[in-house]
């Protein structure tokens, strides 16, 4: 099931949607727009103002009153307040810098990046002049040395600045150390010694209903709110829109944990503390649905970034579509599940990049990958999604339908790159 959704931004910052082999990209940049705080306040505080006066003990034993799920209330409102104290210090505020009386000056009076904003222009407008701060995201610090991990749409705004303040009120000049070619994620780095790191959990160990915490930079302006809901739906795939197109992930936890523009990049957490995801896209038709890319998604992210000083993918050379039922029916095909190779609507989109492991491997326009290394591809089970279990220089199995016959080939990994 694909959901359409917005993302939660206000930049500028403008993506490529690539459909070369993974996943395409995903967005949310944060916001200085307006909001609603909402929430159950009530039963979280004055629950535990009740107990206090009830001394924590029943005051009869024939009451009514469930004291048994209100003592379960106070102990996970103190398990959200202990997970507050211990990751807060670790979350920080990502603020994008940019001179924008040079960008006047290049994109010209008639496409100023604000115009439109409210939809309408502003032909009258003077020019702004010098650097300002367009945007703002959050961050969290995952070594000690100043690493940060976020989105990579936080920091996507072309020459911009980058800047990160922290939760006791430093502010550092940041260095973007990568960005994922096929995720979400971005690793940033900034020069400070004995930073408070998160500490990881495992995001495929989760499970639908337990209690999750965002903390973020909410709508640009409230540094480190919190909010805490429920996870909704694991291993979700969605298409998220926003002002530079539409993206596509895969494998994302929903979750009903306020996460409002700004958040973008900000940490999902289990009541142990730990970080399962990076809050990353909001669905703006809905009301409390909110996703988060899976912490485990970008832990090899961060030991590649950690070998080799980026974040480096492989790739296969192909276009594709992941054929469903409805699209079998819909072309006539034999199979209803695999990855269908096709070439894209521009002539420059070819079906398979000429030289890539996919041409050396003999795979054709139209050829179809059913498996890979014995998985069979389908909506559970993505080539995007099992392609990132992967490093250059891999060789996978491929089972491929080529013009009604299976046949097996094999082929090499490379890494991509966007020369």
């Amino acid at each position: 099931m694909k959901d359409k959704l917005d993302f939660s931004k206000k930049s500028l910052g403008k993506f490529v949607a690539m459909v070369v082999v993974l996943s395409f990209l995903v967005g949310g940049m944060a916001g200085a727009l307006f909001g609603i705080i909402g929430g159950s306040i009530a039963s979280d505080y004055f629950a535990p103002a009740i107990d206090n006066i009830l001394g924590g003990s029943p005051l009869n034993s024939g009451s009514s009153t469930n004291f048994g799920s209100r003592n379960i209330t106070v102990e996970e409102n103190s398990a959200t307040i202990d997970v507050v104290k211990k990751v807060s210090p670790s979350v920080v505020s990502i603020i994008a810098t940019q001179d924008l009386s040079q960008l006047y000056q290049q994109t010209g009076p008639n496409i100023f990046p604000f115009d439109n904003f409210f939809d309408f222009g502003f032909p009258n407008l003077t020019p702004p002049s010098g650097k300002q701060e367009v945007s703002s995201g959050t961050g969290f610090v995952i070594s000690k040395d100043g690493t940060i991990l976020t989105n990579k749409h936080v920091v996507s705004l072309p020459d911009a600045e980058y800047s990160v303040l922290t939760n006791d009120g430093k502010r550092y000049d940041a260095k973007v150390l990568s960005v994922d070619p096929f995720n979400d994620i971005a690793i940033l780095k900034i020069e400070a010694d004995d930073l408070d790191a998160v500490e990881f959990g495992d995001s495929d160990a989760i499970q639908i209903g337990q209690t999750v915490i965002a903390i973020g930079n909410t709508l640009g302006e409230y540094r480190n709110t919190v909010t805490r809901g429920v996870v909704s739906g694991i291993d979700r795939t969605i298409t998220a829109s926003g002002q530079s197109g539409t993206e596509t992930l895969e494998g994302v936890i929903q979750t009903d944990a306020s996460i409002n523009p700004g958040n973008s990049g900000g940490p999902l957490l289990n009541l142990a503390g730990q970080v399962i995801g990076i809050n990353t896209a909001i669905d703006r038709e809905g009301e409390s649905i909110g996703f988060a890319i899976p912490i485990n998604e970008a832990k090899t992210a961060i030991e590649s970034v950690e070998k080799y000083g980026k974040i480096v993918r492989p790739i296969l050379g192909i276009r594709y579509i992941l054929i469903t039922p409805a699209i079998k029916e819909q072309n006539d095909l034999s199979v209803d599940y695999g990855a269908l190779i096709l070439k894209g609507q521009n002539v420059e989109d070819l079906a398979v990049i000429p030289g890539s492991p996919a041409d050396k491997a003999g795979i054709e326009g139209n050829d179809i990958i059913l498996e890979i290394d014995g998985q069979k591809i389908d909506e559970d089970h993505s080539l995007a999604r099992m392609m990132r279990k992967y490093k250059p220089g891999d060789t996978v199995t491929l089972k491929i339908l080529h013009d009604g016959k299976e046949k097996t080939v094999q082929a090499t990994l490379e890494e991509y790159s966007n020369d």
